[in-house]
């Protein structure tokens, strides 16, 4: 009953025209709020499935790491028990550090990650090969796969006509105690085999060698190790996952997920997400001011029909329901139709690609998209809470009018 009276009066003819003005403003600003808010956080969501889907070529389901310093121990026995687990699918040991990579007079600064033979069964990096072959080599004969713009940076050609100068890499030692700086250093000769492109971060700072090689140069002890990458088996849930590891393993070692070794970049992702959300918040509490301009100007008009309604019996609280319904409409029908209106957008979006990415320097050319339902609840949740606050004064001074029948 309440609902009809609001539609009534939505729908009726006032006698001042800017009653209805204000309230079909008011509609119209909530629907382009609404309409904002779900296309950003497509938008957002689109972004970072992108993302995830890039880093997770890079990073593996679990990676075991020290919880202090650069390396652990980890003997063939934990490793043997751990690959027994049900829901590991495979691991693969790790040894790396930070290292200069030469090829003639050209240098650059880079991470060297040491990796076995288990590692293309743990790591999409192998799949994304753009030149050349994923081959680390042997301890003796070690090869570097290195990412695309480590190749830019120290000049390395995979073209037979222009043979590479002699690729060197410069490793710290460990546990050296001479005074000679140089001392602490070691060099070995590695041949580039292949090059990796997935995103700059890793293409600009990594190249990928045959984990034996990196322990000899380095002085690793036999079951020395600064990583270990997990696999998990389809199905498996990580976090779960993650607790049960930690357990078999102790304190020893750190088990962190996908998400916990790259927590900044996901964290900052989630706040850029929530604060354009909260920035768009606020033109819907904006337009909540029409909505009580809007109700306030409907309940003076309508003071002969409360008055009428009181005289036949209805409580107060009916009377503030009927404005109540009325200032909900506004939000309603707003959120209804900014939603909708987003919604086709990111399936034309979807379909067509219609906006693209300015540029050129991206791995896609167009905006991506990805509809949640969350988001659509939370938007239509956040407009209708801000219209039923901004439409509870006016209609609490609707039901608390006076009786006048003349």
């Amino acid at each position: 009953m309440y609902s009809t009276f609001a539609w009534r009066y939505f729908k009726a003819k006032k006698s001042a025209n800017a009653i209805n003005i204000i309230a079909w403003v008011t509609t119209g600003v909530i629907a382009l709020a609404t309409f904002c808010q779900v296309l950003v956080l497509s938008v957002f969501n689109g972004f970072e499935d992108l993302v995830k889907s890039l880093y997770s070529s890079f990073y593996t389901d679990l990676k075991i790491v020290p919880p202090a310093g650069k390396t652990f121990i980890f003997t063939a026995a934990q490793l043997k028990q751990l690959q027994q687990q049900p829901y590991i699918s495979a691991v693969s040991m790790v040894a790396e550090d930070k290292a200069i990579l030469q090829n003639g007079e050209a240098q650059t600064f880079l991470t060297v990650k040491g990796v076995d033979d288990n590692f293309e069964k743990v790591s999409g990096v192998p799949g994304k090969i753009s030149n050349g072959e994923f081959n680390v080599g042997t301890i003796d004969n070690p090869g570097l796969v290195v990412g695309y713009g480590i190749q830019n940076a120290a000049g390395i050609s995979f073209n037979p006509a222009i043979p590479n100068e002699h690729l060197t890499v410069t490793l710290p030692k460990k546990n050296v105690t001479s005074m000679d700086p140089l001392q602490s250093l070691s060099e070995g000769n590695v041949s580039a085999n292949g090059v990796f492109i997935i995103q700059q971060d890793f293409d600009n700072n990594y190249a990928i060698t045959n984990i034996g090689f990196i322990k000899q140069q380095m002085g690793f002890a036999a079951d020395e190790y600064s990583a270990a990458e997990i696999k998990l088996k389809e199905g498996s849930d990580i976090n779960k996952t993650r607790l049960l590891v930690q357990q078999l393993l102790g304190n020893k070692y750190l088990v962190q997920t996908r998400y916990q070794q790259n927590s900044n970049l996901y964290s900052t992702m989630r706040l850029e997400k929530w604060a354009i959300y909260g920035v768009l918040t606020l033109i819907i509490i904006i337009a909540a001011f029409n909505i009580v301009s809007a109700l306030t100007m409907l309940v003076l008009e309508k003071q002969k029909d409360i008055s009428i309604l009181q005289s036949i019996g209805s409580s107060r609280w009916g009377i503030q329901k009927i404005f109540l319904s009325e200032g909900l409409l506004l939000g309603l029908l707003g959120a209804i139709a900014g939603i909708a209106l987003a919604t086709i957008v990111c399936l034309l979006q979807l379909k067509f690609k219609l906006i693209k990415l300015q540029g050129g320097s991206f791995l896609i050319d167009y905006f991506p998209v990805k509809l949640i339902a969350s988001d659509f609840l939370l938007v239509g949740g956040t407009a209708l809470a801000i219209t039923f606050i901004a439409s509870w004064f006016p209609s609490f001074k609707a039901s608390r009018q006076p009786i006048e029948l003349k």
